[in-house]
């Protein structure tokens, strides 16, 4: 028997939490508790299953259009969850970053942001990378305003600049999404990790995020190990 191929790079849009909440009669804003809850149990399971790295999408850039009322319920829950599941995410072993615009995110959230990060900074057991007021094409228009700024200040040249060094640009130097998944039956990337995900295999169950468990998760393992990865086109 072949031995399981387990991506290197797992990428999550965690979508769903709404409808989640509608079919169980619930309020909305319940779903995206539960679906925070559950990004704790999942990051802890997946990386333990010997995936290094492993991005969510929790809140993107255009999610500030959403009303007011369900932005601040996500932005305080955002602040009691990262600064409560700190203990929890250390004794894991897991190392927390964020990628994102901080602005304008408000002085308490980037607190407790920062608070996470530097508290799990010296964990080795896996990095959970938390997409937050994260954006693709905002991603890569920030990175090409930090070259522009080192090339006017004589740090770089144009003809230094490659593919390999403008990812280091990037929010966080991770490497390539190997496997992406998104949760609650919709086929598409929805401006996330545009960069990262040029080859990465794409994955889209039908259940809703707050439902996906390890069993969901191993169904995906098993379809990334059915592929045949193939990188700069078809045959």
């Amino acid at each position: 028997m072949e031995e399981l191929k387990i991506p290197t790079h797992v990428a999550i849009i965690l979508d769903g939490n709404r409808r989640w909440a509608k079919k169980h009669f619930l309020p909305k804003l319940e779903g995206h508790r539960r679906g925070f809850s559950n990004i704790k149990k999942m990051a802890d399971y997946i990386l333990k299953k010997g995936v290094k790295y492993l991005s969510v999408y929790c809140f993107s850039t255009e999610n500030f259009k959403r009303e007011a009322s369900e932005v601040d319920y996500l932005m305080n829950l955002f602040i009691s969850e990262f600064r409560d599941s700190c203990k929890e995410l250390k004794e894991n072993n897991i190392k927390v970053v964020f990628s994102g615009r901080r602005s304008p995110l408000k002085e308490e959230v980037l607190n407790a942001m920062d608070y996470l990060r530097d508290e799990t900074s010296k964990c080795t057991g896996g990095i959970l990378n938390i997409c937050l007021n994260y954006g693709g094409q905002t991603e890569i228009v920030d990175a090409t305003k930090k070259i522009v700024a080192d090339i006017e200040s004589g740090k770089l040249t144009s003809k230094d600049l490659t593919t390999q060094i403008f990812e280091k640009y990037l929010y966080q130097d991770l490497p390539p999404v190997d496997l992406m998944i998104r949760t609650g039956g919709d086929v598409r990337v929805s401006n996330f990790l545009l960069w990262q995900i040029a080859y990465a295999e794409m994955y889209f169950p039908d259940c809703y995020w707050p439902d996906f468990d390890k069993k969901e998760f191993d169904k995906a393992i098993d379809a990334y190990n059915g592929r045949e990865r193939r990188f700069g086109g078809g045959k």
